[in-house]
């Protein structure tokens, strides 16, 4: 992270969360070693290829569906307009994909109806790829687009979301990915006047998956919402830091991930930062993160942030919270004659569903709901 003078010959490091030094090139970013405050949560000798090495920039194998009304995906250059329009890299990851990618998977949402659009890529292979996707819905628009992930991906993209007026989107990125593999995502998003954006992130396999959304509320009226659920086995690092900036007046935000670890060595890290800027008057923002630990020795850590500059606002607050099963509802599910493992099943489901609910889509929503319970029979005394 960069720092700034203070008018002496010392330097101290940026205490805002706006004032982070953003660049899309990779040689504007000092090389990761582990404590600077975004990466010093993160295994970063595991990712280091995707950090310091060369990356593939080249499309990476996916699956675009045909025929859906009011939305159109292709292949653009570097060059094209829409690419920088929701954000810029802050750290150095997602400067290297910047730096890298050669065409962006532009998706453009135009109708005023929902409907679903599902892009699929599936076993990318062990090179270290870079990847940059743009979505956009046009104002009064309405769309629900899923980037569903899987097999196996040494993977480092950049994610930008631009909702116009009064338009409402809905983004879900689903990481199923094998053990070995590891990704690492910015998302920027950008939401207009009136505009309603809802992103969902659901994090299941991989190795090391780092899943970071920005989301900047900045015209009056906008809002935004992040959710997201994740289940970290042995072995597994699962973490996401979300920014909500309000910059617009009268705007509204709502944060709410969940998640489970089970197995000695699991690990998941959340940072929410929250921003209310000066111009943000009539602001309703709230932010939680809850972890269900369901065995001995995993580690999760949960780290809400909350920076207000103007007292003109309709409420703003946060909870986190980390714990073991609640003793009462497994008591009170035995009592009528639920077996104990299947009752702590129904209880993790239970507090995963709500963030899958959010979804939007039933096939989705049923097939997520199935890998979570493969994840739960997997776990060793559930």
């Amino acid at each position: 992270m960069k720092a700034h003078s203070d008018g002496g010959d010392a330097y101290v490091p940026v205490q805002s969360r706006a004032e982070r030094f953003t660049s899309t090139s990779v040689d504007d970013f000092e090389k990761v070693t582990g404590f600077e405050l975004e990466w010093k949560l993160t295994p970063v000798s595991r990712i280091a290829s995707l950090t310091e090495g060369e990356l593939d920039g080249s499309a990476p194998a996916t699956t675009l569906p045909e025929g859906v009304p009011g939305v159109a995906a292709s292949w653009v250059d570097r060059s094209d307009a829409r690419i920088g329009t929701a954000g810029a890299p802050e750290e150095r990851a997602s400067a290297n994909a910047w730096s890298s990618f050669e065409k962006a998977l532009a998706i453009d949402v135009s109708g005023e109806e929902l409907h679903e659009y599902r892009v699929i890529r599936s076993g990318l292979g062990h090179v270290n790829r870079a990847a940059h996707t743009v979505i956009t819905a046009a104002p009064f628009s309405q769309g629900l687009v899923i980037l569903s992930n899987s097999g196996d991906a040494q993977l480092s993209e950049n994610v930008e979301i631009v909702v116009g007026e009064q338009a409402q989107l809905t983004v879900v990125t689903v990481q199923e990915w094998t053990d070995e593999s590891n990704h690492l995502a910015s998302h920027f998003a950008r939401v207009g006047r009136d505009a309603r954006l809802r992103h969902i992130v659901i994090s299941l396999g991989g190795g090391v998956v780092r899943v970071n959304p920005s989301i900047h509320l900045v015209e009056t009226g906008a809002d935004g919402s992040a959710f997201g659920a994740y289940f970290a086995d042995a072995g597994q690092h699962l973490e996401q830091r979300v920014y909500i900036d309000h910059v617009a007046a009268q705007t509204k935000s709502r944060v709410k991930y969940k998640g489970a670890l089970q197995g000695a060595t699991a690990r998941s890290v959340w940072v929410g930062d929250v921003l209310i800027g000066p111009h943000a008057t009539g602001t309703d923002s709230y932010e939680e993160n809850r972890n269900l630990v369901l065995s001995e020795g995993p580690r999760a850590d949960s780290i809400p942030n909350l920076e207000i500059e103007t007292g003109d606002i309709q409420g703003a607050g946060h909870a986190s919270s980390t714990g073991r099963f609640d003793d009462e509802q497994l008591f009170y599910l035995q009592s009528r004659g639920i077996p104990e493992d299947e009752a702590r099943r129904l209880v993790v489901r239970g507090f995963l569903a709500e963030i899958v609910a959010q979804i939007g889509s039933e096939q989705v929503e049923s097939e997520l709901s199935a890998a979570i319970e493969a994840e739960l029979t997997r776990a060793q005394g559930i």
